[in-house]
């Protein structure tokens, strides 16, 4: 069953997750292009498809068993996976589009 969401723990988890963000911003050395805290980029992005199309079958699961009449699922719960589900889906394509513009920025630079 899918909990209610609470704003305020909502924006408090927010901010410190921003704060968290903040502080692990550091310039990465040029000589250290493989260290033990470099974040890759590839591995970030297919974790983070991977968690959308979690949430995306997870939704469509709860959908179906609704429409067989499963008791243990109500409407609010299919409908809340579902907003879910389309929020993630598409944040993910903003975040593909901002990426898209940047590397169309960058090929248009002249060396």
């Amino acid at each position: 069953m899918i909990n209610a969401i609470d704003p305020n723990q909502l924006l408090t988890q927010m901010r410190a997750l921003q704060a968290q963000a903040s502080a692990n911003i550091q310039p990465i050395p040029a000589q250290d292009n493989q260290g033990a805290g470099r974040v890759d980029f590839a591995n970030v992005m297919q974790s983070a498809v991977n968690q959308v199309n979690q949430t995306q079958q997870t939704a469509g699961d709860l959908k179906t068993a609704f429409e067989m009449g499963d008791p243990n699922v109500n409407l609010v719960d299919v409908m809340i996976a579902s907003q879910k589900a389309s929020v993630a889906f598409e944040a993910t394509l903003q975040v593909r589009n901002k990426m898209v513009e940047a590397y169309q920025e960058v090929m248009r630079m002249s060396i």
